[in-house]
């Protein structure tokens, strides 16, 4: 459908911020020194006063595109670069400070979680309290309630007051009034990373259908770029309220990813503040893959190097690490040093003081996408004392890179098989104090 249904022209929006010298008391004094300095430069020959407690910030700035009916579009960016406040503009919840916006139907949107409901009310109550704010006739609303509430599975608790419901709930109701009164367009910010990983699929499934099969506009905005991958089939990029890239989603996203690739790259790398007191500790830690890219690939092959020192001679130190999953903080995988000769023994053997890169090599890594990073843990067996942990070291997203197979179902956080991996170890030279 050839129908624009949103366009912005030249739009800004400018914010004052203030700044405020922060003291413990104001004395009398103060106060009289800052009244005249004010008159001083009210009467000034210029008569113009800068205020310095006060800034303008410009959120959004000459920020132009057009929509058209049907589309999933995806919105994109680092935190700051304007994403929620265009939104908000969009939803008439705020107005601009300059530019024009055209928007031809009603808008749906799910900016908070919760957003346009009434705490006091039941769920039952803010059914319908929303549907009439997006301007639905009763008979609309009773039409679609049955299917709101068992989208929303609250079944149990809709005579309940909302501001009792957890902030899962609300979220999952709160969608699901959002998808289902039949707006002509569906407006959706971050608040779905409050849902479950099973009500996420099942959002973006919703969103999927309303698209596709209702001809409805759909625009999205996640920090999750899996998500926008799978339901978008065009993208705007966001940069300190500018938009510096737009059309296909890969391509955006890859314009996004690449323009911090250095900085990414460098993240997945750990280099240790440590004074040296310990007798044995991590001094780096390394991800190397066979990709340059800012993220990983399902099933590439990864190799983890771990730089050790160590400072006496010992045969009890044993060495471990986790990949955790940063939204849940729960390991997805667990590995340890295992000797070679034996297979069984955590143990690193006998070291002599000197510098050690331990290597462990995976042919092909095959963790669901998300983002993860490393826990490692170095300990001595002999005393049973844990000598280092390093936490939340590496950070690094995995990327599905167009894998697709039969009856596939993206759940965050979780993993398959991994093959058969290697570890070695290398003396690089002795230490000396």
């Amino acid at each position: 459908m050839a129908d624009t249904v949103i366009r912005v022209e030249n739009l800004g929006k400018k914010y004052v911020i203030g700044h405020q010298k922060q003291e413990r008391y104001t004395a009398l004094r103060d106060v009289l020194a800052e009244k005249a300095g004010s008159l001083g430069q009210i009467f000034s020959r210029n008569g113009h006063r800068e205020d310095p407690t006060h800034e303008d910030f410009w959120a959004l700035k000459d920020v132009s595109f057009e929509i058209k009916q049907g589309d999933r579009v995806g919105i994109i960016g680092r935190n700051g670069a304007g994403k929620s406040t265009l939104l908000k503009i969009l939803s008439r919840i705020t107005e601009p400070t300059e530019g024009r916006i055209s928007i031809n139907g009603r808008v749906a949107s799910l900016l908070e979680v919760g957003t346009g409901f009434h705490p006091e009310l039941t769920g039952r109550e803010n059914i319908y309290l929303n549907g009439a704010i997006l301007g639905m006739s009763k008979r609309e609303i009773r039409r679609k309630f049955d299917e709101i509430v068992d989208f929303a599975e609250v079944e149990k608790f809709l005579d309940t007051p909302v501001k009792r419901y957890s902030s899962g709930m609300y979220v999952r109701l709160a969608f699901a009034v959002a998808a289902h009164l039949e707006p002509e367009i569906l407006v959706v910010d971050e608040v779905l990373a409050v849902g479950d990983a099973q009500f996420q699929n099942k959002c973006l499934g919703k969103m999927e259908d309303v698209a596709e099969k209702e001809g409805r506009t759909v625009l999205f905005v996640s920090h999750n770029l899996q998500a926008v991958r799978r339901l978008t089939h065009s993208c705007i990029l966001l940069e300190r309220g500018s938009v510096k890239d737009s059309g296909n989603p890969e391509g955006v996203i890859q314009s996004y990813q690449s323009a911090f690739n250095e900085n990414t790259l460098k993240g997945r790398k750990y280099l240790s503040s440590c004074s040296g007191d310990n007798d044995a500790f991590v001094y780096s830690a390394d991800i190397l893959c066979d990709t340059q890219e800012s993220y990983l690939y399902w099933g590439c092959s990864v190799e983890f190097q771990f730089l050790l020192i160590n400072k006496k001679k010992r045969s009890d130190l044993s060495f471990s690490f986790q990949i955790i999953d940063i939204f849940t903080q729960q390991p997805v995988c667990h590995f340890w040093f295992l000797n070679s000769d034996t297979r069984i023994d955590h143990e690193l053997g006998c070291l002599s003081p000197g510098y050690y890169t331990l290597r462990c090599k995976i042919p092909k890594l095959r963790i669901y996408m998300g983002c993860y990073s490393l826990t490692t843990w170095l300990s001595s067996r002999k005393e049973n004392t844990l000598l280092e942990k390093l936490s939340d070291i590496c950070p690094f997203e995995i990327s599905m890179n167009n894998f697709v197979r039969h009856n596939y179902e993206w759940v965050p956080g979780t993993c398959t098989y991994l093959d058969e991996f290697t570890w070695c170890i290398e003396q690089e030279n002795e230490f000396y104090e």
